[in-house]
């Protein structure tokens, strides 16, 4: 092939660009005319320039002209150069000679008009359940082309990606993320990824799965995300004074006769209140005092006299 040209440009609305083209000899061909031959995205091909070495440089009526001009007035080098570049210009750039006696000869240049993606990604907060829901939504608006979105995340779910395409010949893409979620998806981690080409590098969001289910006590040091309230009192009466409560766990510093009580643990959320009880049974002056929770089964707590947490149940 004779005609050089660039395969693709990248360009935005608003900038300037150049078109390059150059005809390499390699032989004894009489170059007569060239011609610049624009192909929109959804339209006809159209002549936009024309030059011949008698006759100048000539420009056929399209939305590019007076827009549009040759940098040199040449055969050989017939690069064209187009100003305050909008959306509609993107398209297949043709630059056509005409020779003798071997006949016409081209090269194709696709120029895209490029729009950076508005992209954002936010949690779905859902209660868990046997039937897929979104749980996270990624949307990447006014695009040009459109982007590319996908997940990363080890919760065992899909996604469904929807185009729009807008009025300005943008596109918005948004990806929703589905789940049957369980109580173990809760805080698991979950990135939207989005890769277009106005970005060197994907741009991820990371995030944290939100998922509302019934708390058993033993699931309140795991789930801090949306336990509303925790609160820990004695059913016997008041607080013993060698017991100390501090935020979601509650420590007797001296274990002895003074802490036989029954402690209730209580955590309210938006789904309800989980309640437990634990009685502290000190029998004498031994190394290990029982504790006995609703089910009426016997916990031995494993400390000697002195500072001892009440364990799990009760953090």
């Amino acid at each position: 092939q004779h005609v050089k040209v660039e395969p693709e440009v990248l360009a935005y609305p608003g900038q300037d660009v150049t078109l390059r083209c150059q005809f390499v000899q390699d032989g004894e061909a009489k170059l007569t005319q060239v011609s610049w031959i624009w192909e929109p995205v959804n339209g006809q091909k159209q002549n936009i320039a024309v030059f011949h070495p008698n006759f100048g440089a000539s420009y056929p009526s399209s939305p590019l002209k007076g827009r549009i001009s040759f940098i040199n007035s040449s055969l050989e080098n017939p690069s064209i150069h187009i100003t305050a570049l909008v959306l509609g210009d993107e398209g297949k750039y043709t630059c056509e000679y005409a020779t003798y006696p071997s006949g016409n000869d081209q090269g194709t240049t696709s120029l895209f008009v490029l729009v950076k993606p508005r992209s954002s990604a936010d949690i779905i907060t859902v209660p868990a359940g046997d039937s897929p829901v979104a749980v996270a939504r990624c949307v990447a608006a006014g695009g040009r082309p459109a982007a590319d979105v996908s997940w990363e995340t080890a919760a065992q779910g899909n996604w469904t990606t929807v185009p729009t395409q807008n009025s300005d010949g943008t596109v918005t893409m948004t990806s929703e993320y589905l789940l049957a979620p369980t109580s173990e998806d809760n805080g698991k981690d979950i990135s939207c990824v989005v890769k277009h080409k106005t970005l060197k590098i994907p741009a991820r969001f990371p995030l944290k799965l939100f998922v509302e289910y019934r708390l058993t006590l033993s699931d309140t040091q795991y789930s801090p995300y949306w336990a509303s309230h925790l609160l820990q009192h004695c059913l016997t009466g008041q607080m013993p004074e060698n017991v100390v409560i501090s935020h979601n766990k509650l420590t007797v510093l001296k274990v002895d006769e003074a802490v036989n009580s029954t402690f209730v643990c209580e955590v309210n959320t938006r789904l309800g209140a989980t309640r437990e009880q634990i009685s502290v049974i000190v029998r004498g002056p031994s190394l290990t005092p029982s504790l006995s929770g609703q089910d009426g089964r016997g916990v031995i707590l494993s400390a000697a006299l002195g500072s001892a947490p009440l364990g799990a149940l009760l953090s």
